[in-house]
């Protein structure tokens, strides 16, 4: 017989809904241990269908249990407010609620990564957090420096060079000691960067679609590895705007009577992978015409902000486009195909 079973998974513990097709059910309780799981997975069969609500550990979870059971769903807390928005709030209460979504085919669900997936999204997080420290220590550098009348540019504190001319600069001693070590933060950050990024280059040489994405102007290795790592099998991805929507790259929309009203996009979607492209676009902008043409279009009506992020989901569009039809591009800029299979 078919079960459903909703799990409820904290760090320690979780609790499990097993539910059958007429709704009778029962609840149990294990310690997230090794002696737990292997006593939960005793009781499972190839015909049950089972949900965790997406957690840190969740997709850990789902991976040890996948090959016992027919189908593991991670539930997407986002869309699945149900739980979160309870006014009954007991680990059994959200095991039974996620069993009952389950039966009737109501649970919204997020994919579920290979642990290969899992890893490349740590390293790209983990670089992206180091790239904004990074960010914000320039930052006060440059705003000690023009606080003493030191005129710099931020793109100035990207070079060893430079950042050796600012320690020499007439600024006060007690300025040039926060400098001095706010400076060795910047240079431990930029090795940690290198690093990460040689990592992530390595790894995305690797991807299905690394050839293809980075003939595109404008990616790069790291770039692709970011994208890439967010796309996953782009079959999933019927046409570009269901990618788009799936990175958080279209607009909201509400409807009232008959008339329509586009917000700001959803941002709903891989945070890091829309950085990647808005950054991707800018480049694309300087060399591509057919780019440059549509962003200076949309400037001139709706101010660059607006313009560069749907620059960057036009370059998605292409990047969907080129993996769909796997093309390597000659020349970009002139749209040349290497091959076309």
């Amino acid at each position: 017989m078919k079960r459903f079973i909703g799990v409820d998974l904290h760090k320690r513990s979780f609790t499990v809904c097993r539910m059958d097709e007429d709704e009778k059910y029962t609840v149990a309780r294990y310690m997230l241990t090794s002696e737990g799981m292997e006593s939960f997975k005793k009781h499972l069969t190839k015909s049950d269908e089972v949900a965790v609500e997406a957690t840190g550990n969740a997709a850990h979870f789902a991976r040890s249990i996948q090959e016992g059971v027919g189908v593991v769903r991670v539930i997407n807390p986002v869309q699945f407010k149900v739980i979160s928005s309870s006014v009954k709030k007991t680990d059994a209460h959200d095991a039974v609620t996620i069993a009952r979504f389950l039966r009737k085919g109501l649970i919204p669900e997020v994919r579920l990564r290979s642990k290969e997936e899992s890893q490349m999204g740590s390293l790209i997080g983990t670089r992206d957090k180091l790239v904004k420290l990074r960010t914000i220590l320039k930052n006060k550098v440059h705003a000690i420096c023009n606080g003493n009348g030191v005129v710099t540019r931020r793109e100035m504190f990207s070079s060893e060079q430079s950042l050796r001319k600012i320690l020499e600069a007439p600024i006060s001693e007690g300025y040039k000691v926060e400098l001095k070590v706010i400076i060795e933060q910047i240079r431990c950050l930029d090795k940690s960067i290198q690093e990460l990024s040689e990592e992530l280059t390595s790894r995305a040489k690797k991807l299905k679609g690394h050839k293809n994405v980075t003939s595109i102007t404008g990616i790069g290795d790291v770039t692709a590895a970011i994208v890439l790592n967010a796309i996953g099998d782009i079959r999933d991805f019927s046409s570009p705007g269901k990618l788009a929507a799936y990175l958080g790259m279209v607009p909201r929309v509400r409807r009232s009577d008959e008339t329509l009203h586009y917000g700001r996009i959803t941002k709903m979607g891989n945070k890091a992978a829309r950085t990647a492209l808005v950054q991707s676009a800018f480049t694309a902008i300087r060399y591509n015409d057919y780019l440059r043409a549509f962003y200076l279009r949309l400037k001139a009506k709706k101010g660059t902000g607006k313009a560069i992020v749907a620059t960057a989901r036009k370059l998605l569009s292409i990047v969907h486009k080129t993996l769909t039809n796997d093309w390597v591009f000659e020349d970009f800029n002139r749209f040349v195909l290497v091959s076309s299979n």
